[in-house]
């Protein structure tokens, strides 16, 4: 009974679903209700590629996880730049497990639908692969994770299988890969020559065969993504990675304008959220110092007949003082 009448709610919807041309006249975003029902699994994802572009946001805790769920997200990244962008790092290294753990059950209890994916930080996977499958367990029966990501390529594909056949969804992350930030001398656009196109081609292959659901393409020219997403059956997302991926991921801080670094070309601003907090910090302080704020609305109040008793309840405590 109960699936007849969700069918019937998904038939009314698409029916009757506002349009696009309505949403821009209003200003407002809605989801259809029949989405809002349904969790998102690795599935689901896999089963959107090359049908409908899936959506992939960073958050890092209950508001902004919660925020990104009801905005219909397909997938929310509790990423390691919550390094950089929440505790003031300049690079994702120095995050450690237990701080992203603490992160992830956070946003774990913002979230309904969306698909829940947690960033395994540098120092957790590199040197054993039993440490690797021991926090990815962590991430999930502690932390409320769906699924793990971690970076690499082919020299990941036996940890990816030994984290999978731990009943763990698994996403890649080729291209730029910020915890190799050493390595690569900064963080520089991937694939410009041939010898490495070829192994982000080769890194991607092993990937779609290690059994990801979905692999992150970051930092890497779009003709070289276009190709990638081409050759593998995986859904592509893409950040910094052209259009032609069949998804796309930006941190959050960025798009709200929250960041106080030079964004990279990539990222678009939805919001000069900066701006905006630093003016109505800038108007609380001077509402408090003009005695602006709070004003007699903005305050409680005793009854009109107990209001008269005060001046006996203080007699009467400074009595008991002087006693």
């Amino acid at each position: 009974m109960a699936y007849n009448w969700f069918l019937a709610l998904t038939n009314l919807t698409s029916v009757i679903g506002l349009s696009a041309e309505a949403y821009r006249r209003t200003g407002k975003v809605a989801m259809d209700p029949a989405v809002c029902e349904q969790r998102v699994t690795p599935a689901f994802i896999r089963g959107k590629k090359g049908r409908q572009r899936i959506t992939f946001v960073t958050a890092y805790d209950f508001p902004t996880a919660k925020l990104a769920d009801e905005a219909g997200f397909d997938m929310v990244l509790v990423g390691d730049t919550l390094a950089e962008v929440v505790l003031g790092y300049e690079t994702t290294l120095p995050v450690t497990f237990e701080t992203m753990l603490h992160h992830t059950a956070a946003a774990r209890r913002g979230i309904r639908r969306a698909l829940l994916v947690a960033d395994l930080p540098y120092g957790t996977y590199q040197a054993s692969e039993e440490d690797a499958v021991r926090f990815a367990l962590r991430f999930v029966k502690e932390g409320g994770a769906q699924a793990v990501k971690l970076e690499g390529g082919q020299k990941r594909v036996n940890l990816i299988r030994r984290i999978v056949d731990a009943e763990i969804p698994m996403v890649g992350h080729i291209g730029l890969t910020p915890q190799s930030v050493h390595r690569m001398g900064g963080y520089k656009v991937q694939g410009r020559l041939e010898a490495d196109i070829e192994k982000l081609l080769q890194d991607a292959v092993a990937l779609d065969k290690a059994g990801v659901f979905a692999m992150v393409l970051e930092g890497i020219p779009r003709e070289v993504a276009k190709t990638v997403s081409e050759e593998v059956s995986t859904p592509t997302l893409g950040i910094g990675a052209g259009p032609d991926c069949d998804g796309q991921v930006m941190v959050l801080n960025d798009l709200l304008g929250l960041t106080f670094k030079r964004p990279a070309k990539f990222v678009r601003q939805y919001l000069h959220g900066a701006s905006d907090m630093r003016t109505a910090l800038a108007q609380f302080k001077a509402d408090i110092e003009s005695g602006a704020y709070p004003t007699d609305a903005e305050s409680y109040h005793l009854p009109g007949d107990f209001r008269l008793k005060l001046p006996e309840i203080l007699k009467s405590v400074k009595g008991r003082g002087n006693n």
